[in-house]
């Protein structure tokens, strides 16, 4: 499995296949700890989430459903 690399503050994600640049399906693995309080109904609410790590599996674009053809460009005005 390859993981994809996630946008920074410089840069995002563009589809060489159709040039889209703004709609994308994400699916990640994560693993998180969270404090849930629960009300006394037994209704669970998460209050705290805390990431400890995050994978990006796979990006797909919405537009043209290419899987293998993400990139990370700059973003415009990123280097000013």
């Amino acid at each position: 499995m390859t993981t994809v690399p996630q946008p920074t503050a410089e840069t995002r994600w563009r589809c060489t296949l159709c040039g889209n640049l703004t709609r994308f399906d994400v699916t990640r693995s994560s693993k998180v700890v969270e404090y849930v309080h629960l009300d006394l109904a037994g209704e669970p609410t998460v209050e705290e989430r805390e990431v400890v790590s995050e994978t990006i599996e796979s990006v797909r674009c919405r537009w043209c459903n290419a899987v293998d053809r993400i990139e990370l460009v700059d973003r415009p005005g990123a280097g000013s």
